[in-house]
């Protein structure tokens, strides 16, 4: 549990770094932990809840003071991240991401339904307190769920990945590798911090990345491309140059989004469709080796034999 708070505050400080503001409210385009409290209550189970939620309240306390409100902030980001586990349990989500339907569970119920819950009491309760204004309830909680479902849909993906590699690594294909790496650290950077809009650039990569290496490589590279496009319209450079406020929220977290999603479903149909073809060629082999086992075990056929007379 204390593990868990720890990373949960790290990925906080993290997320803390890059931010903007709408209608007077601070929000984090990507909040990576509450893609690390998700990762934690899949891989570790639902009895490491108390982790979350202390790692909820020690990264408000580092920005704010305590208040009475800030006990709802905390609830809410515990209860969202141990509604998404439920709900990715309750349609049978499996964390090796090896089906389609997988990656679907993981858009649909982990991140855009679960998260309406932080959502909802984070900007709720600022309302209630006079901390928000009425009018402002929407954006701002539109911005926080966003936020929150980025980071789920970005972080927990990797994470889960992390988790079932095991030393040592031996890639098969590490040419191919070290080239994609050299021109996603070449081509990111480029296609998010020029002036002319060259975000599009990026999705070439990622598909190269999901059809070559399935998850490992597709969702670092979203992750690299989400960072260098949240740095980028932070600083209002490149393609969010001269945007207003709510011009580059939309326009990041449509790229963002559209990226998780490229690389989240795109590596897990390849995933299903390779583990698909192992299946029939292992049942085809297994099928030859009963024929042969068959055709070697029948006796040839022999005349009958002749009676001698006398």
């Amino acid at each position: 549990m204390l593990a868990v708070a720890a990373c949960y505050y790290g990925a906080g400080r993290l997320g803390l770094l890059r931010h903007l503001v709408l209608d007077g409210a601070v929000f984090t385009p990507i909040w990576p932990p509450t893609g690390v409290a998700v990762a934690a209550l899949l891989i570790l189970g639902l009895r490491v809840w108390p982790g979350v939620a202390l790692g909820a309240l020690l990264i408000i306390l580092s920005v704010t003071s305590f208040r009475p409100d800030v006990l709802v902030t905390v609830a809410g980001n515990t209860l969202a991240p141990l509604c998404s586990c439920l709900l990715l349990r309750k349609v049978g989500f499996r964390t090796e991401l090896s089906r389609l339907r997988d990656g679907l569970a993981l858009v649909f119920p982990g991140a855009f339904a679960g998260m309406l819950v932080s959502a909802t009491t984070g900007a709720g309760i600022l309302v209630l307190v006079g901390r928000l204004a009425a009018d402002s309830f929407w954006p701002v909680w539109l911005t926080w769920w966003v936020g929150d479902a980025m980071g789920v849909l970005i972080v927990t993906p990797v994470l889960l990945m992390l988790s079932r590699v095991r030393p040592p690594l031996r890639p098969a294909r590490w040419k191919e590798a070290a080239v994609l790496i050299l021109i996603a650290l070449g081509l990111v950077p480029f296609a998010t911090l020029s002036p002319i809009s060259m975000l599009f650039l990026l999705y070439p990569l990622l598909i190269w990345a999901a059809l070559r290496f399935q998850h490992g490589g597709s969702v670092l590279c979203a992750l690299f491309a989400s960072v260098m496009a949240t740095v980028a319209a932070t600083e209002r450079t490149g393609a969010f140059e001269r945007l207003s406020d709510i011009e580059v929220m939309v326009k990041l977290q449509v790229f963002n989004g559209s990226a998780a999603l490229t690389a989240l479903l795109l590596s897990a149909v390849i995933t299903e469709q390779r583990s698909t073809r192992r299946s029939v060629e292992q049942a085809c082999k297994e099928l030859v080796e009963v024929l042969e086992h068959l055709t070697a075990g029948e006796a040839p056929s022999r005349p009958p034999p002749m009676e001698k007379d006398g």
